[in-house]
């Protein structure tokens, strides 16, 4: 293979994806994604099944991403690792793997927040927004409002102050007898419910921040309350359930993050994370954006939920200040954006 630039392999263990990507010059050239079935059975990972699966699988991951970038180690000029938040034993896995390349081959290690990462797959594939930029990241364990400025500086603008949205809809499934995750299952029978067919409030909260507890709580005293009444009300009613509580979810995300738009006059807007996947709340974010005559950005699905391809490309954006950051690399830091 000719010289390249910038050719950088990305490593994801940080809960139960297994990834790897390598981006050339800036370009995405491969995104393998493992993912770990086996929690299904238990309503929910468990780590240590997670780090383990992980163990298994790095190797063949990781040469099947080379494999399809059609490149070699040798061609490699920088190892990224994502270094948390997450499990702490899954991200072992993934920096121990890509400490261990990068000592053998002598090339940089650029650790990667995860979360930031998320934001970052908005700019993988054209068109790439404009700044600023605001982005809503949604996922089983987060929910965040950020906003990118025209000095390419991530600003936290609001978070939940408890659970995150899409932990609150895989409880509200487990309630409803679903499989695990909740989420996709919800928004699947979402689309033959109604979703005025049961009401569930939104909790009040300062500024620009989000409580999902009290809504979670709610909607398993409701149910618990009716099944008294008919031992056969979530079958009887499932779809409806679906529908209202994922309306419920989706009017009160975009409820505060359409106040923080209109405040701040911000004309780009975006969602992220393994939530943004939800079909409702893509097209109530596009009808959000149509109404504020804003310009709407949402990635591709393999780039919402955990992968490796937005490691690589956080890597490739950051690519000079982590190679001189980079000594001070710690495998499971703490996420800057945790207050």
């Amino acid at each position: 293979m000719r010289s390249r630039h910038k050719v950088i392999l990305a490593i994801e263990t940080s809960c139960d994806e297994t990834a790897a990507s390598v981006c050339i010059n800036g370009e995405i050239c491969s995104n393998v994604i493992y993912q770990q079935k086996v929690h299904a059975n238990f309503g929910g990972v468990v780590p240590e099944v997670a780090s383990r699966a992980h163990l298994k699988k790095i190797n063949q991951v990781v040469k099947d991403s080379l494999r399809q970038a059609k490149i070699k180690l040798s061609d490699l000029t920088a190892i990224a690792v994502a270094n948390g938040p997450g499990l702490m034993g899954s991200l072992l896995v993934g920096s121990g793997f890509a400490k261990g390349l990068a000592a053998a081959l002598d090339l940089p290690l650029l650790p990667i927040d995860h979360l930031e990462a998320h934001l970052y797959a908005h700019f993988i594939d054209k068109p790439k927004p404009d700044l600023p930029f605001a982005c809503l990241l949604v996922s089983g364990g987060h929910t965040f409002i950020f906003c990118l400025n025209q000095r390419r500086k991530w600003t936290l603008i609001g978070k939940t102050l408890d659970d995150a949205a899409g932990e609150a809809l895989d409880k509200c499934a487990k309630v409803m007898n679903l499989t695990y995750p909740g989420g996709p299952e919800i928004d699947k029978r979402s689309k033959k419910g109604n979703h005025l067919a049961f009401s569930f409030g939104h909790p009040k909260v300062e500024k620009f921040n989000y409580s999902f507890s009290g809504l979670k709580t709610s909607f398993m005293n409701f149910i618990r309350k009716q099944e008294k009444k008919n031992p056969n009300f979530i079958a009887d009613n499932l779809n409806d359930l679906c529908a209202s509580i994922q309306y419920t979810v989706v009017e009160y995300l975009l409820k505060n993050f359409r106040n923080y738009l209109i405040s701040n006059d911000i004309r780009n807007i975006g969602i992220a994370g393994g939530v943004a996947a939800n079909s409702y709340l893509r097209k109530a974010l596009s009808q959000m954006g149509h109404e504020l005559n804003a310009k709407v950005f949402v990635p591709d699905f393999a780039y919402c939920t955990d992968n490796a391809a937005m490691i690589a490309k956080a890597a490739d954006i950051q690519y000079e200040a982590l190679v001189i950051r980079q000594p001070n690399f710690v495998p499971y830091s703490r996420s800057p954006w945790k207050s």
